[in-house]
This record gives C-alpha cells, structure tokens and sequence, in this order.
C-alpha cells in the first residue's frame, strides 16, 4: 500500500474497457458532462465480479474500440465511482433488461469512467498482437472475451510508450 497524506491507499489497478465505437465511442464519453459516464450494460458474471470486487476509484482504464476498423485502444480514463447496481437491469424497456434482477437483489453492476486524454495515436490490435511483451494480455488470448479486463502495469505503459512512437 503507499502512503499519501496521511493515508494510506490501495495500489492503482488497470484495466481495458472495450466499447463498439457505433455503440458507445471514446469521443462519446468526451462528450458527455464532466467526461463522465457510467459503465452500464455489462452482462458477464465475470466482468462483473472484476467491477464489483476488484475495481476501485483511481484506477485506470485503457479505452478501446472493437468491432471497428482499426481495433485499437483509443484513450485513458479513470475510475471515479466503484460499482454499484446496474439500473439498465431493471428497466423492462432496456436492451440490457434481466428480469431475474431486482432493487433488493441487483445481479448487475457498474461504475462510473472519466476521460483523460485520446492516445497520441491509436494502438492497434495488429499491433499489440505483434509485441512480445503483451503476448500474455487477456485482449489477444484465445477465448478472452470480456468487456472489462485486466491489465499489467507494464502492459499499460508499453501501451502507452506505443502510442508516443511512429507506426
């Protein structure tokens, strides 16, 4: 744990969002008050966990594109509200209904992303798939799917660096 003003905080995690840009893009969250919006809709019980047990405020957030040409991370944000339940859930008029979720008992969870900035460039997939130091990302191993993933802080900074250098 480090220690910062007299308290002492939890070790930042990080992690990959990955949003359809016809859906919900990173220019869509830019636009949004404040940069922020809540991140509704997930509906895998692991992705869920992940939001509900493991994330937390200040934790940061690779934003990325998929289904989309390129796929690419496209920028940064940060995690300023821990999971709560899911209200998409409940209404029978949402694509992201469950009737099996209810206000005592919400099955779903969210939080709430702030951008920060666009990458320099995009970080392709292509790309990714091709550095050896993110060989071991969930994003590019067989049968990882998730919405919300994990991310190494060393896989975020060769990210980062990436989009800094020239294709």
């Amino acid at each position: 744990m480090d220690y910062q003003e007299g308290v002492f905080m939890s070790p930042i995690n990080y992690w990959l969002f990955k949003s359809e840009p016809t859906a919900y893009s990173y220019q869509d969250l830019q636009s949004e008050d404040n940069h922020t919006a809540e991140w509704d809709g997930v509906r895998n019980y692991q992705a869920r966990n992940l939001m509900r047990d493991e994330m937390k405020i200040g934790d940061r957030v690779l934003f990325y594109h998929s289904n989309a040409k390129p796929m690419a991370v496209i920028g940064t944000a940060t995690i300023v509200k821990e999971a709560y339940p899911d209200h998409t859930a409940l209404d029978p008029d949402s694509k992201y209904y469950d009737p099996k979720s209810t206000p005592d008992n919400p099955i779903w969870m969210m939080v709430d992303i702030k951008a920060d900035e666009p990458l320099a460039r995009p970080v392709t997939l292509q790309e990714i798939k091709q550095t050896p130091a993110l060989e071991n990302m969930p994003l590019v191993r067989k049968g990882m799917r998730l919405s919300v993933q994990p991310v190494s802080k060393s896989e975020w900074d060769s990210i980062l660096a990436m989009s800094e250098s020239p294709d």
